[in-house]
């Protein structure tokens, strides 16, 4: 299956590998991106490197507890908002509720189906990040029609090519939010694809023509040494 650079991108972190084989191939076959980590440090560096949509963390693994995974997740600004859904083999009220305090956005319960976990993942994605769902995304007088590949500014027709469009829809997904150069990369070209991180500066001067048509305000922010986000407080 052909899968597209914008497909969230789902971590599973899960020692057993028949388990996380499992999730891997049934969420691919849903067309979610997928990396799986084996225990709890490799997943937390995988967080940072990475930048995934939403976590499936295993309960019981061989370093750190999921528990202990998913608190200091919680507890880091910049990760504190990325959606984790518990998996556990422990089903007691106890267990869940201790799961949840822990920050968990959801707690599933093994042996689960397929079927079930894609439905747990995707009902996650719609309340933490809506725009993954959304056909819309709307910012300020920006609208990015995400299933006819189409973006208004006050009402008037832009044209972007299909690099520009993905540097757009990445931005405007999470409004305020600072995108390194690598995070672009990853997002608008795919993890697999090589280009210099200064290419992301020549697209995002197009985008920023394109966008600024008849001397409105300029909603791209750049970040000195950082990056670039969606903010009408750009200029």
């Amino acid at each position: 299956m052909v899968q597209r650079a914008m497909d969230p991108l789902i971590l599973i972190v899960e020692d057993e590998p028949p388990q996380a084989e499992m999730l891997r191939y049934n969420l691919e076959s849903k067309g979610f991106r997928t990396v799986v980590a084996t225990g709890g440090e490799e997943g937390l560096l995988l967080v940072e490197e990475e930048d995934p949509d939403l976590v499936i963390l295993d309960w019981m693994l061989p370093d750190l507890s999921g528990i202990e995974v998913c608190r200091r997740l919680k507890t880091k600004p910049r990760t504190k908002t990325l959606p984790v859904i518990m998996l556990t083999a422990r089903g007691e009220e106890g267990d869940r509720v201790r799961g949840l305090d822990s920050g968990a956005d959801d707690y599933v319960v093994k042996p689960f189906s397929p079927g079930e976990m894609v439905a747990r993942v995707r009902a996650v994605l719609r309340r933490s990040h809506p725009a993954l769902a959304d056909q819309l995304l709307q910012y300020a007088d920006l609208t990015v029609d995400l299933a006819q590949h189409k973006v208004l500014r006050g009402g008037k027709s832009i044209h972007l090519g299909p690099t520009e469009f993905r540097l757009l829809r990445t931005l405007m997904e999470s409004p305020g939010r600072v995108f390194s150069r690598e995070q672009l990369l990853d997002k608008a070209w795919g993890r697999d694809i090589f280009v210099e991180t200064r290419t992301v500066d020549v697209h995002i001067r197009r985008l920023r023509k394109a966008l600024n048509i008849e001397g409105a305000q300029d909603l791209i922010r750049t970040v000195r040494a950082v990056g670039y986000a969606i903010d009408a407080g750009a200029a």
